[in-house]
């Protein structure tokens, strides 16, 4: 076989390959991240070219939500940080003594970036990672002009309210070798039947008074708006009972900031996922003790539907004005 022979299949296989990138590159329409790992902390930045001095949305988590809603911010001219904290090499495995310094470096290095404009940077969480957004803006108010939280909670949890976590009750969230004051609670324990109440959980943890009013989150620092949203049918946590529960806090301090406290019928747990998907997960298994049960999230498809296209909405227009 002759030299050229050789040549033909080579050359084929590069013109296959630069036409794959230059098809992906045509194709793509999403926006691709520049991937952080520096100043200790990971996290995947999203912004497009020639972006200049514009608001920035923290998403505490990261992974696909977070990556999610980073792109869309960067799709609409702002900056997303997509901010994941566990699971990944380099960072805990397990959410339980979470050092805030971590996300304070985080922001830090955002409000060193061109595109940002520091005294607009946004936190921005679901779930327990709304927790943990609240936790940070109160801790943090020199850095942090505002707070989205879906599905919040108005106090800080032990670790021990994940299944999975280490057994010894510990805090979830600490900073400078001081733990963050946290309701302690038991794992939450199996049964004779296949589910699990969850509501009921998070209900009895709110009923240890001395222990809520010791670890409820200062809201009142918070040095920028709040948006708060949450489902009325909420099965996973009490969401809508909790974000009342931030607004009397906020109230009775007399916050200076605009605070809107939306919360929707027949919609529960899940309202913080990709608006423009219909869904229809309606329960979860949770693993106790080596056996797996059913819990429901609540809502239903319709209103989880109506809920998260509202709040998308309502979301850019807090962020437009922030």
């Amino acid at each position: 076989m002759n030299k050229r022979t050789y040549l033909i299949p080579i050359g084929i296989i590069a013109l296959l390959i630069i036409g794959y990138f230059i098809a992906d590159n045509i194709l793509f329409d999403g926006l691709r991240p520049k991937q952080i790992n520096q100043n200790g902390f990971q996290a995947n930045y999203y912004v497009k070219n020639k972006v200049a001095h514009k608001p920035a949305v923290v998403l505490i988590g990261g992974g696909q939500w977070g990556d999610y809603w980073a792109q869309e911010f960067a799709n609409h001219g702002m900056v997303g940080l997509s901010l994941p904290y566990t699971g990944k090499e380099g960072l805990p495995q397990l959410p339980e003594e979470i050092d805030l310094a971590y996300f304070e470096n985080a922001i830090l290095w955002l409000s060193q970036q061109k595109e940002v404009n520091k005294n607009k940077i946004v936190i921005m969480g679901a779930s327990r990672n709304a927790e943990l957004a609240l936790v940070i803006a109160s801790t943090f108010p020199d850095i942090v002009s505002g707070l989205v939280a879906y599905a919040p909670s108005s106090v800080s949890w032990s670790n021990t309210v994940l299944p999975y976590n280490s057994d010894e009750i510990k805090p979830s969230w600490t900073y400078n070798g001081i733990a963050i004051p946290y309701v302690p609670m038991e794992k939450i324990a199996g049964n004779e039947t296949d589910k699990i109440d969850m509501l009921a959980y998070w209900k009895k943890g709110l009923s240890k008074k001395e222990f809520v009013a010791q670890a409820t989150i200062k809201v009142e620092k918070i040095d920028g708006p709040i948006l708060l949203f949450s489902g009325m049918d909420d099965k996973v946590w009490p969401s809508a009972l909790m974000a009342d529960m931030i607004e009397e806090s906020l109230r009775k301090n007399n916050f200076k900031y605009a605070i809107q406290n939306i919360k929707y019928e027949n919609a529960g747990h899940l309202i913080s996922r990709k608006p423009e998907d219909r869904s229809n997960d309606r329960t979860a298994i949770i693993r106790i003790h080596g056996k797996d049960y059913e819990y429901k999230f609540g809502g239903t498809n319709e209103g989880d539907f109506k809920a998260k296209k509202d709040a998308k909405v309502k979301l850019m227009a807090f962020l437009e004005n922030i």
